[in-house]
């Protein structure tokens, strides 16, 4: 570790010295077998016989003379078997050292600081840490045992998985090096992305244990110390009823000649996992050229009825944006974009859905409603009218997918659809109105639904209990309308005076 320095205050005693710089080195290399902590003209050196045990042997050394030297004897003499006085070199050590807990160690040492103040600021290194392998298998052999989405490997803590959109620590490896992290993230990607991490302190790439699953890694530095997440992905593409989606809508947009479908929702809802159903089906179904860019390549598609040619971004391909424009030139049917994150891959997303090609991608977006003017405002302002005309035109479905815990374990996909199939939405999305586009997904005449419809529907099938519905709505007054049979769709105008009054 590089040397830190620590300001521990006045009156302190060595083992609080030696307790507060454990901690700082903790946080960023994991646990040390040694601690060395230096002053002026005075040194802390603390070790411990392994992993699990605390400090138990202390070294105090100091090389001036005069008042500190004679307390040292002082507390050597009134420790004694405890404590050892001796002179080495320039220095004159007091060396403390049980076989228990330290204890006695600590106390004789204390004594010290009680007769000697010592030092306020103190540089500290850490030494002797956990080097032993981490082994990838046994990471996913656990993922898939707890049924983790995901797992987060950090210095001075054991692996903590996420199960059901919980973190729950795991001592399926003890605490942690900064060391074991940095082998790993080593062992797991490619010369080009170890670089990457190296020159940018951050990377994300792909992995396949084979026989249990792929992961979308990502590792990167924060407070000095390396981190590294890794996101399962199951070999085998789950089916719309694995992923407990409606199917018969599902292949509805699957059978979509062209036009734009976006899957959109927060950051762990279940986008690409839904993306790659759907992209499966049509591979399975269907006798197309997919094209698809990612960044990274998240879950592996193999040539069925369709052939797929999946691109990563930064490897195959520059950018997304380029990906797109000369995806037109290789005679593709389905152009698959991982993620729609600046205003040249919306615009060339929209121009390939404009052209005749089924454009599928992803959005970080919490309402359906909401995604035109998220899209918009990626865009200047002279720009914004005329997006919003070629998203009027292209734009055929809006899925966005909240994660509900169910009432047994495990989560359930509540979806919202807005269905660009009647005039009431056609005419609000060239408006930019949200409002407008939420009414409009109610009317009968669409096929659109909203997220309190979809909670209801799970709540009266015993999927989810009520205070998750009520949790993951959009407008919980609307679900307890919908309760009570008593909802009406509102009218626009009543919205509209609404929202003039809260102002």
């Amino acid at each position: 570790m590089a040397e830190a320095v620590l300001g521990v205050g006045r009156g302190k005693t060595p083992q609080e010295i030696l307790a507060m710089a454990e901690e700082q080195i903790l946080r960023k290399e994991g646990i040390p077998l040694k601690i060395h902590a230096r002053a002026s003209a005075i040194e802390l050196l603390g070790s411990r016989d392994d992993f699990e045990s605390p400090l138990n042997h202390i070294i105090l050394r100091a090389h001036t003379k005069g008042k500190t030297i004679d307390k040292m004897r002082e507390v050597a003499a009134d420790h004694e078997g405890a404590c050892d006085f001796r002179e080495e070199d320039d220095w004159f050590v007091l060396d403390c050292r049980d076989s228990g807990d330290g204890e006695e160690a600590f106390a004789a040492l204390d004594d010290f600081a009680h007769k000697a103040a010592l030092p306020e600021v103190w540089r500290i290194e850490g030494d002797e840490f956990r080097v032993e392998h981490i082994s990838p298998e046994l990471l996913f052999q656990a993922m898939i045992k707890y049924k983790a989405s995901d797992a987060h490997l950090c210095p001075g803590q054991s692996p903590a998985f996420r199960v059901d959109s919980e973190m729950h620590p795991s001592e399926l490896m003890g605490s942690l090096s900064s060391k074991q992290i940095l082998g790993l993230i080593r062992e797991m990607c490619t010369d080009r992305d170890w670089k990457e991490f190296e020159d940018h302190k951050q990377n994300s790439f792909n992995y396949h244990q084979v026989g249990l699953g792929y992961t979308r890694a990502s590792s990167f530095i924060k407070g000095a110390a390396p981190h590294l997440t890794l996101r399962f992905l199951p070999e085998t593409i789950p089916s719309f009823d694995d992923l407990q989606i409606p199917a018969h809508t599902m292949q509805e947009l699957a059978t979509t000649h062209h036009g734009l479908i976006l899957v959109t929702g927060m950051t762990g809802s279940g986008k690409s996992t839904s993306v790659a159903a759907l992209i499966d089906w049509i591979n399975t179904n269907r006798q197309l050229h997919i094209l698809s860019i990612e960044n990274p390549i998240e879950y592996v598609h193999k040539n069925k009825m369709s052939i797929i040619s999946q691109r990563d971004t930064g490897v195959d391909v520059d950018t997304f944006a380029e990906g797109v424009r000369g995806a037109l030139r290789h005679d593709p049917d389905v152009i698959v974009i991982g993620e729609m994150r600046d205003a040249d891959t919306i615009r060339s997303a929209i121009s390939a859905a404009a052209t005749g090609h089924l454009v599928v991608s992803t959005l970080h977006a919490n309402t359906a409603a909401e995604v035109v003017n998220r899209i918009v405002s990626f865009f200047d302002p002279v720009e914004r009218d005329l997006v919003k005309l070629q998203l009027r035109d292209s734009l055929r479905c809006v899925i966005c997918q909240r994660l509900v815990p169910k009432v047994k374990a495990g989560r359930v996909p509540a979806l919202e659809f807005m269905f660009n199939d009647i005039n009431a939405i056609n005419t609000a999305i060239l408006a930019g109105d949200t409002d407008a586009i939420r009414i409009g997904m109610q009317q009968t005449a669409s096929h659109s639904r909203i997220f309190e419809e979809y909670l209801l529907e799970l709540y009266h099938e015993g999927v989810i209990d009520l205070d998750h519905a009520k949790e993951y709505c959009t407008d919980i007054s609307i679900l307890e309308q919908m309760l009570m049979g008593t909802y009406t769709i509102p009218r626009l105008e009543s919205i509209k005076a609404a929202h003039m009054g809260s102002h």
